[in-house]
This record gives structure tokens, C-alpha cells and sequence, in this order.
């Protein structure tokens, strides 16, 4: 295989991993713009979203098809409900307080996913085969294709959701200026409640398309969340073209260093280039640099 080859194939890996950072980074700006909250429960949507659809299909029986919808539902209520039970009646609603909760609340549910689940890797079956496809001197499988295309299909259902729906709207106006959008008319709380809601189905989605590759276990969220989260910081926190940006270059980025390299540095990847843009660009590639007042 040549140099040639060999870079094709780390593109391709790259941008599968690189798609799944995508998805996560988008779930953690869409709460950020309706809260200002990081939430760090985040990560386990993901895992949540691949252990629910192994139990309703591997351990039930329910068709694959069925089971994911399902389990995409079940995330999403569940990120529904902990909005509405844990962060609105919150005693304090100071920003870093709530975002202690999300901490509180991730501990707590991987706790429980061991509990329930054991520390087995499970798997779920490629959604098409395994057959190998070639493109451009790379061999990938039917499963990255799912990967790629589902990403691009969240990317462009929530553009138009933002910018022709009225609930998009008022997401969006109640993300820039929360005081305004309710003397509007709008409901902020119902606008934060849809925020956690939708991160919760992202993070579910992410967790199934990655199963069928990568596996999943009751901490698999852990990892992918904390690069989800330095991709949305490298494309601009908040920033929906910024989160694809980011996840796609950190993807490609991590599976170059890990080929060239080694795999030993897969991990270091990721908090490196965090930590270069905190210091370099802090408001990401896409993101608007902050005035600091003198």
C-alpha cells in the first residue's frame, strides 16, 4: 500500500469519527444557545442511545429498524425530563451551578448504565452488510457510508428547522436575547426545554451509527463527548456550521496522527488542539471574537 493509499484511508476513517464529533458538538451548542449551559450529560446521551437500542433489539427481540426510533424517543424524553426536573427547579440558576448539575447528573447515569448494563462491550449489526467498498484507493465499509450520510442528513434538517420552522425562530431569538424573546411572547422555558430534548435525540443518534463500528459499553459516551465538546470549542462555541467544521478537522486530524504517528496519541489528539485554540483563538474558527472591556 502506498503513502497515497494510506493517507485515503485515514481521510475516510477521519471523516467517520469526525462526523460522530459533529453530531455530539451540534447537541452541545444547541443547549449552550438556549441556556448558556455546557452540558456535560451530553456524553451520555450517546451511550444511553447505543445500550437502550442493543437491549430493545438484541435482548427483546425488536426489529432494528424499530429499535431505533424507539430508543432515539427514549434519549429524548429523557433529556426532556432532566431539563424539567433537575435544571428548572434548580434553587440557584447561576450558570456554573447548573452546569455542576450536568456533572452530578453524567456521574449518575454512567453509574447506573454499569449497574444495569455490566462493563461488557456490546454490538450492534452494520444497518447494510459488511461488505467492503473501495473509493479512491480506500476500503471502508456500508457502515461509514450510514455515518456520513445520516450526519448530513441532522445538518440539514436542522437548518431548515431553524430558519423556516416558527419553533426554529423562536430558538434562535430566544438563544440571542432571552429578555426580548419572552416580552415577544415567546416561551423561554419551553425554547430550553426543546434544547435538551434535541441534544438528547442527537446524542442518541450519534451512539447508534458509531455502534456498529466502534462498539458500545456503559462509558463509550465519555470519551466521544469530551472530543464532541473540543470540536464544537474548535469551530466556534454555539456555532452549527462551526460544530461540523470542527467535528470533520478534528476527525481527520486524530486519524492522521493516529496512522502517522501512532495510536498511542489518538486520545492526546483532541485536548491538544483544544488547548491551541483556547490559547490561540478562543472563540473557535467560525465563532465571533468577544470585545473584552478595559
Amino acid at each position: 500500500m502506498t503513502l497515497l493509499d494510506k493517507l485515503s484511508q485515514f481521510f475516510f476513517s477521519g471523516l467517520t469519527t469526525g462526523s460522530i464529533y459533529a453530531i455530539i458538538a451540534i447537541g452541545f451548542g444547541v443547549v449552550h444557545n438556549a441556556s448558556g449551559i455546557m452540558n456535560l450529560l451530553q456524553c451520555e446521551f450517546v451511550t444511553l442511545g447505543g445500550m437502550i437500542t442493543v437491549t430493545l433489539y438484541s435482548f427483546v427481540g425488536i426489529p432494528l429498524p424499530v429499535s431505533i426510533p424507539l430508543s432515539i424517543i427514549t434519549v429524548t424524553l429523557i433529556g426532556a425530563l432532566f431539563e424539567r426536573s433537575a435544571i428548572r427547579t434548580a434553587r440557584s440558576q447561576q450558570i456554573i451551578v447548573l452546569i455542576f448539575i450536568t456533572i452530578g447528573a453524567s456521574i449518575f447515569v454512567r453509574g447506573l448504565a454499569l449497574t444495569v448494563w455490566g462493563s461488557d462491550p456490546f454490538v450492534l449489526p452494520p444497518f447494510s452488510g459488511n461488505r467492503p467498498i473501495h473509493i479512491l484507493n480506500a476500503t471502508i465499509v456500508p457502515q461509514n457510508l450510514w455515518v456520513l450520510s445520516v450526519t448530513i442528513l441532522v445538518v440539514v434538517t436542522l437548518y431548515f428547522f431553524f430558519k423556516k420552522s416558527l419553533t426554529g425562530k423562536a430558538m434562535r431569538a430566544a438563544s440571542c436575547n432571552r429578555q426580548a424573546a419572552a416580552l415577544s411572547g415567546i416561551s423561554v422555558n419551553r425554547m430550553v426545554l426543546l434544547s435538551f430534548a434535541m441534544s438528547g435525540g442527537l446524542g442518541a443518534v450519534a451512539g447508534i451509527i458509531i455502534a456498529p463500528i466502534t462498539t458500545t459499553s456503559y462509558d463509550v459516551g465519555f470519551m466521544l463527548g469530551l472530543k464532541g465538546f473540543s470540536a464544537a470549542v474548535l469551530g466556534g462555541y454555539g456555532s452549527m456550521p462551526g460544530a461540523v467544521l470542527g467535528g470533520l478537522l478534528l476527525g481527520v486530524t486524530e486519524s492522521l496522527a493516529t496512522g502517522i504517528v501512532s495510536s498511542a496519541y489518538k486520545n492526546a489528539v483532541a485536548f491538544i488542539i483544544l488547548l491551541l485554540v483556547l490559547f490561540i483563538r478562543p472563540s473557535g474558527l467560525l465563532g465571533e471574537p468577544v470585545a473584552e472591556r478595559v
